[in-house]
């Protein structure tokens, strides 16, 4: 136990979610949680009185590790609802694509300050951000207290520049932030990226032990149509490329196969896949076969995508729709229950993005980023089980306060580090520039 004059934030009287030594999930009533220098000191029981640290009355709420996003396109949320009921090659050669073109580096910073308002109120607190001008993208993550691992999406049409660009950005930013900020290779995918590129990525991916966020087999029409052409699926393309013999973060992976789970067991403890199940029913298709790659000791994490495609940013929805499209899926009421899925949304979140053991748990030496939940709401009431309460009844409106290395960003549902009036004053005026697709231009061709 630390010196009480060195604690910076006490957390009181809250029903902390705790984790055993094998991950399963547990509440601690009537806890405490001591915060110093941005990260916790200890959950317990024992009573805490220190007039010189703030304290925050938790009574009533339930304490829980900040939601981790496993794959955004943050930015995008100026998009929402520009690109809907077309198909998906509609959505990104008629919309998507040729829209970013417009895009100029005050459009990403003023979306991007919506993003991060509407992660901070939904209780999100880590992002794995995956797009352009990235370090714009940093400022504002910076700006508004965040922690967030950032990569510079790049295509081989580029030429190196792309990639020299995304890795210059990786490691200028790396450890930014006073530590909140870390950084990728962000290939976009491994049909618009070569398999140069791809080599190329993952050697700098283990010479400067940097993260590869990849989009891959993202659906099984890709997977199908790899085989075709190459004779190989998307995630053997990532095996034989390298990509898979260092940390690597893969977007969707809707469309893993079978014959893909030796090679991502064997990459087991370096590999995860973040999944997104909105956008997936959105669009009518499969999702991520998240019980077959446990199985095999893979990471997975919950993502939103983009909100130009999943409309949100809520992780808190993510965690309702994976419990329930899983179950779906599988035709199996027991599969993914309530605790399961809050472990994913912990500590298989933090290991996908390659944080276990620094995030995603509130535990003595991780990071101090914790939510409060307010389950006083008539739709939570009454509580018969803890875990089925948060994650069938509550929402992510029911976050009260939320708090990234001790810093309270959100309290009593109020936020601190963004003005979204003035944000969304700013970037009215560029909505029908930033949607116009007349100059017959794309930033890339979607091919599927």
């Amino acid at each position: 136990m630390r010196n009480p004059e060195s604690i910076d934030l006490a957390i009181t009287d809250v029903v902390a979610l705790t984790h055993t030594a094998d991950g399963t999930i547990e509440f601690l009533d009537g806890a405490t949680i001591l915060v110093a220098d941005g990260r916790i000191v200890s959950v317990s029981t024992e009573p805490y009185s220190d007039p010189a640290a703030r304290v925050i009355d938790g009574r009533g709420q339930v304490a829980m590790p900040g939601l981790i996003n496993c794959h955004a396109h943050s930015p995008m949320v100026m998009f929402r609802g520009a690109a809907e009921d077309v198909s998906t090659s509609d959505w990104f050669n008629k919309k998507i694509w040729p829209m970013e073109v417009n895009l100029t580096e005050s459009d990403v910073t003023l979306a991007m300050r919506l993003a991060c308002a509407e992660m901070i109120a939904s209780g999100t607190t880590t992002f794995a951000d995956h797009y352009f001008m990235m370090d714009r993208i940093a400022d504002v993550v910076d700006e508004t207290g965040m922690r967030a691992n950032l990569g510079w999406t790049f295509f081989s049409s580029e030429g190196h520049a792309g990639f020299d660009r995304g890795l210059g950005f990786a490691l200028d930013r790396n450890g930014s932030a006073d530590g909140r900020i870390t950084t990728s290779l962000a290939p976009h995918a491994e049909y618009t990226v070569n398999d140069d590129d791809l080599r190329r990525t993952a050697a700098a991916g283990r010479d400067h032990d940097l993260l590869v966020h990849i989009h891959a087999a993202e659906s099984r029409i890709q997977t199908r149509q790899s085989r075709a052409e190459r004779g190989l699926s998307p995630i053997q393309v990532l095996s034989s490329t390298g990509i898979l013999d260092g940390r690597t973060l893969i977007a969707h992976g809707k469309g893993i196969v079978p014959e893909d789970l030796p090679l991502l067991a064997a990459a087991r403890g370096r590999v995860g896949v973040g999944s997104a199940p909105k956008g997936y029913m959105k669009v009518g298709e499969e999702t991520t076969p998240i019980r077959a790659l446990l199985s095999a000791g893979v990471a997975v994490g919950l993502a939103t995508d983009g909100a130009a495609s999943n409309n949100t940013l809520d992780v808190w929805e993510s965690m309702l729709m994976t419990s329930l499209m899983q179950k779906y899926v599988e035709q199996d009421e027991l599969w993914m229950s309530a605790r399961q899925v809050l472990g994913i949304a912990t500590l298989g979140s933090a290991a996908a993005v390659g944080l276990g053991g620094v995030a995603g748990s509130l535990a003595p030496g991780h990071v101090a980023d914790v939510i409060l939940v307010d389950l006083s709401g008539p739709h939570t009431q009454p509580v018969h089980d803890l875990a089925s309460t948060l994650v069938f009844s509550a929402r992510s409106a029911d976050i009260s306060t939320t708090i990234v290395a001790g810093q309270v960003l959100m309290a009593d549902r109020r936020l601190l580090t963004v003005d979204v009036p003035a944000v969304v004053e700013a970037l009215r005026p560029r909505l029908a520039e930033l949607t116009d697709t007349s100059h017959g231009k794309s930033i890339q061709d979607y091919g599927f």
